[in-house]
């Protein structure tokens, strides 16, 4: 069967392998790296988490992050466009695909949206990192907490949301102007396309992230007390494998850490070009998120073993860690300064780089649905994110989890059966093999079928039960 041609006409796409692959990593390197990562290895026994972590990035890797790479390049089409490629080859027709699809998309919008108001903070921060505003906080927590307090307002109810709206202005709420600076900086590297913006983009933020927290990792290494840290990270508890939660947690932070959403990788793959080697993308993707996750680990861990030695059994993950321990762990330390200084930096690159694949799911929809040219797209979709995003401060963490747990794993499995379970097995099976180095084994289509679908739903599952498990 030939590939659906319900595209847009002159499509854009990425011009080197190298820059496919360091957008993906962008796209998967995310906050749940740097503030979720860390405190998991810290709190469930260093190796005896990084044990499970590893094999189920090894299993995610090898059969969701390949399947949505596939699915999309064999549509040239996000979500909405794939999923109607494969219930049209199933039934002739691809409205039901098309319906499906729209779930996806409104997952990466709305995750867009809850990343919009964290973007905002990572921007203040990284500010008044350089300009010495947090430095100046010195140690004290009351003041350090109070910052973010004043940053990140929450609310329980809406007449307290609305009050502190009516108090500040609706652009003064919390961070309100640090979201429109984060959100103008993001959509102008989408504006300027896939090659030319978000490649070029990544090619210069992937590198210096990497580099920025190499270097802050050997520096962490030379301060006393940081061995503790290392203990933590290389402790392995046999007794401890033995904890459901263990594998749990470490499936949850493989499983939303390599983004498998059916949205971002879709939309991604569907800008690979013919002839580029799917599983060698899906396993650079694995491994590099995988050390950026460690090196986030060698800095904070051992960072914090300095700095407050036992103490660092009392601190929880979240956003806290990053916006209010670790900046009185920066500022307590000598050359803290500094230091706060090459982190917000690396978070900030971390931030957009992730954000701007989520926005493009969305854009991507209007540009191949309704025919909209990428700056109407962008501006759309820019609009909407402005406008929610600065409604839903108050609210961020909710509205973060109502989505991680819901929409994204449901989105992943629904793009799984797809994949597997409705395009034909020799379709399928043809676009992973074309460009790749050979043919995938006989293993890949019964484990993305049978066990990778599966874990998806138990991630939904297990999200319900746990109240979130990435």
């Amino acid at each position: 069967m030939s590939k659906d041609t319900n595209t847009v006409e002159k499509r854009d796409g990425f011009q080197s392998k190298w820059g496919f692959i360091l957008a993906c990593i962008g796209s998967a390197v995310g906050m749940g790296n740097i503030w979720r990562f860390p405190i998991m290895v810290q709190q469930y026994g260093g190796m005896t988490f990084l044990l499970p972590y590893f094999l189920f990035v090894i299993l995610i890797g090898s059969s969701g992050v390949i399947e949505e790479f596939a699915l999309g390049r064999r549509a040239k089409a996000g979500p909405v466009g794939a999923f109607g490629m494969c219930t049209k080859e199933r039934t002739g027709s691809d409205k039901a695909g098309k319906a499906i699809g729209a779930i996806p998309i409104i997952g990466a919008l709305m995750l867009a949206i809850g990343y919009t108001v964290v973007l905002g903070w990572i921007f203040k921060y990284a500010f008044l990192s350089i300009t010495g505003g947090l430095y100046s906080l010195g140690t004290d927590m009351g003041a350090i907490g109070g910052t973010f307090g004043v940053t990140a307002p929450e609310a329980e109810t809406l007449g307290e949301a609305l009050k502190a709206m009516a108090s500040a202005g609706f652009f003064g709420i919390g961070n309100g102007v640090w979201q429109i600076i984060a959100l103008v900086v993001s959509l102008a590297i989408m504006v300027m396309g896939i090659a030319g913006g978000i490649e070029k983009a990544n090619k210069i933020m992937m590198p210096v992230l990497f580099g920025l927290f190499l270097v802050l990792a050997v520096y962490i290494a030379t301060l006393p007390g940081a061995q503790e840290g290392y203990k933590y990270i290389l402790t392995i508890n046999p007794a401890g494998l033995a904890d459901p939660k263990v594998w749990v947690f470490a499936f949850g932070q493989a499983f939303f850490s390599l983004s498998v959403a059916g949205n971002g990788s879709v939309i991604y793959g569907s800008y690979l070009p013919e002839g580029e080697d799917i599983p060698g993308s899906a396993r650079n993707v694995a491994v590099f998120d995988t050390i950026a996750a460690l090196l986030a680990a060698l800095v904070i861990v051992p960072s914090m073993a300095a700095v407050l030695g036992a103490g660092i059994s009392e601190v929880h993950g979240g956003p806290g860690l990053m916006f209010v321990y670790l900046v009185n762990v920066f500022n307590a330390m000598p050359g803290g300064r500094i230091i706060g200084v090459v982190f917000f930096i690396c978070v900030l690159f971390a931030g957009v780089s992730s954000i701007v694949n989520l926005y493009e799911a969305p854009i991507a929809f209007l540009q191949e649905q309704f025919k909209f040219n990428r700056a109407a797209a962008v501006g759309t979709i820019g609009v909407i994110g402005l406008i929610v995003s600065i409604s839903i401060q108050p609210w961020t963490s909710q509205w973060m989890d109502v989505v991680s747990i819901y929409i994204c794993p449901l989105g992943a499995a629904l793009a799984g059966v797809m994949f597997f379970w409705v395009l034909s097995k020799k379709s399928a099976l043809e676009e992973v093999n074309n460009g790749a180095k050979k043919p995938i084994g006989s293993w890949f289509y019964p484990l993305g079928k049978y066990v990778y679908i599966p874990l998806s739903l138990a991630a939904l599952v297990l999200g319900i039960i746990y109240g979130g498990i990435g």
